[in-house]
């Protein structure tokens, strides 16, 4: 399955100089609103260590990693749900994204203007939150006005406009619709309406390169944190102008820049492996000498669905599944002696597949 993530923010809070970093790409940044008027889109590998010490194991010729697709979307501003700025497009552009990324501005900077004319990481983040809650209002209110009349004719719209209506007011109440309480046989209907608060949310806190350095977040970026983990969401920090410039460098350049700042690791790692997370996605290996390749599932799925990720062949014709544990297969050197040593287990179509897992599968079509 592919990982869809739309970058948002305010004009101006370092938007589009992650996404270069991202992407490598060049996006323009200058210090006005707008200039991404149409969506940007780059795909960036999931960084993952055990790629390399798999690779070693199967001797593969290719290894192709987990991937996401990030969007840079034009910047919001007061108003976009009734079309102020580029609100149409961007409201357009963030229906298709799985996940929502909003970078907000937690550095100061005389020469780069700040729309809202000062930094307030919680008032930059409900803003969207509240542009997004109001756009999602108008999709509901559309929606009730085409059921309603639907159902007056066919009685099978009645249970969609009855759903619709209680989401409406769950939302006119100022919640989101990711807290709203639906039912198994609802989910569905409720996906299809591509409400804009129903998406999970990545905070990012863009810091300058003193903040980066501490271990203890300052003030304003504490009450960030605080109010992600209050909405259920997550929040990261990073420097993206930092990060833009870890990008243009090569591997010895990079560890001799991040040892300079006292990093562990580009901040840009953590984001990708955050929007994982957040969309409660996991990770298995199929492997052989001509490709070793990591697949994205959501966590839970069964053995025959994850099948059905490399081919639809696969999941139809299912027999069974060789799974062998990460650690496992690592330990013992080779699939070999992982099978010599009983550690290959033979899995059955309602197996639920770990994150790590590395399987083979027999199938017959």
């Amino acid at each position: 399955m592919a990982l869809r993530c739309g970058i948002v923010g305010l004009p101006n809070v370092g938007k589009s100089t992650i996404f270069n970093a991202l992407t490598t790409s060049s996006v323009p940044a200058e210090n006005y609103p707008f200039c991404t008027i149409e969506p940007y889109m780059g795909i960036v590998s999931l960084p993952d260590p055990r790629l390399k010490k798999l690779k070693k194991i199967f001797n593969s010729e290719k290894t192709t990693p987990a991937t996401v697709e990030f969007t840079d979307i034009a910047g919001l501003v007061r108003g976009a749900n009734k079309g102020e700025g580029l609100g149409n497009q961007f409201l357009s552009q963030i229906r298709h994204v799985d996940a929502v990324i909003q970078v907000v501005r937690c550095f100061e900077n005389e020469i780069v203007t700040h729309v809202e004319g000062n930094i307030d990481p919680i008032r930059d983040a409900e803003l969207i939150e509240t542009e997004l809650l109001l756009a999602d209002m108008q999709t509901l209110e559309k929606s009730i006005n085409r059921l309603s009349k639907l159902s007056k004719k066919e009685k099978r719209y009645l249970k969609d406009y009855n759903v619709t209506k209680r989401l409406q007011s769950h939302c006119n109440a100022g919640n989101k619709a990711r807290t709203f309480e639906e039912k198994e046989d609802e989910l569905s209907f409720i996906r299809n309406l591509f409400l804009l608060t129903q998406k999970p949310v990545l905070y990012v806190a863009n810091v300058d390169e003193d903040e980066i350095t501490h271990k203890k977040r300052g003030d304003q970026i504490q009450s960030l944190f605080d109010f992600a983990k209050k909405e259920n969401n997550v929040a990261i920090r990073l420097c993206g102008t930092l990060e833009q410039e870890i990008s243009t460098l090569d591997d010895n350049d990079m560890v001799m820049f991040l040892e300079d700042y006292s990093l562990l690791e580009p901040g840009l790692n953590k984001l990708i492996r955050a929007s994982f997370r957040l969309l409660d996605l996991e990770t298995y290996f199929t492997g052989n000498q001509k490709e070793l390749r990591a697949w994205t599932i959501k966590r839970g799925t069964t053995a025959v669905e994850a099948a059905g990720e490399i081919h639809t062949d696969f999941e139809k014709g299912f027999i069974k599944a060789e799974v062998t544990k990460y650690d496992d297969m690592i330990d013992m050197g080779s699939e070999k002696n992982a099978m010599d040593a009983g550690l290959v287990q033979l899995q059955g179509r309602d197996y639920i597949v770990q994150d790590g897992d590395c399987i083979y599968f027999h199938f017959n079509v």
